[in-house]
């Protein structure tokens, strides 16, 4: 399914990566389930993801920051001992989870306590990026980077009263 975006485009400036984000949700209609997870928001610029990761050790996780996208793998090794498993309700089946980050946004670490993983994300705005006021001058004429200087104006004379042979 394709989308339309010229009516955004506008009014918005700066938004070309929109696009590709929804085609790439779109071409993954069927989210995965396994690991759960949650996505909470600390602060304006800090979250926490959290994946219930139970029966995984942290040597069986790999974290990778790559493209915009945080990818959290996790494989456990294959256990060798022969078991009989009555019920198995623990999975610890293989499992890649994917999460678009924004831009601006690192992975600052990740813990593991009780079977919970949680992963430390921020947003960090440059300065260039941070709102600023623009001053406004009056009275003066602000040359534009990479403008052309406008022709300079050609004075006409002030009309002369016309002589009618009045006195006045």
């Amino acid at each position: 399914m394709a989308y339309d975006f010229a009516p955004l485009f506008r009014s918005a400036i700066g938004f070309d990566r929109l696009a590709q984000l929804v085609d790439t949700a779109a071409q993954n209609p069927v989210s995965p389930s396994y690991p759960p997870y949650n996505i909470e928001k600390l602060s304006d610029a800090r979250y926490a993801l959290t994946m219930a990761v139970a029966g995984f050790g942290p040597d069986d996780i790999e974290l990778t920051v790559q493209d915009n996208t945080l990818i959290v793998a996790g494989r456990v090794a294959e256990n060798t001992q022969e078991r009989e498993m009555l019920h198995r309700g623990i999975a610890t089946r293989a499992f890649e989870r994917r999460f678009v980050l924004a831009d601006h946004v690192v992975v600052e670490k990740a813990d593991m306590t009780n079977g919970l993983l949680r992963i430390a994300v921020r947003q960090i705005v440059p300065e260039a990026l941070k709102p600023r006021r623009i001053p406004i001058s009056s009275g003066q004429v602000v040359a534009m980077e990479g403008a052309q200087p406008a022709p300079a104006s050609v004075a006409t004379p002030a009309p002369q009263p016309a002589a009618c042979g009045c006195a006045a």
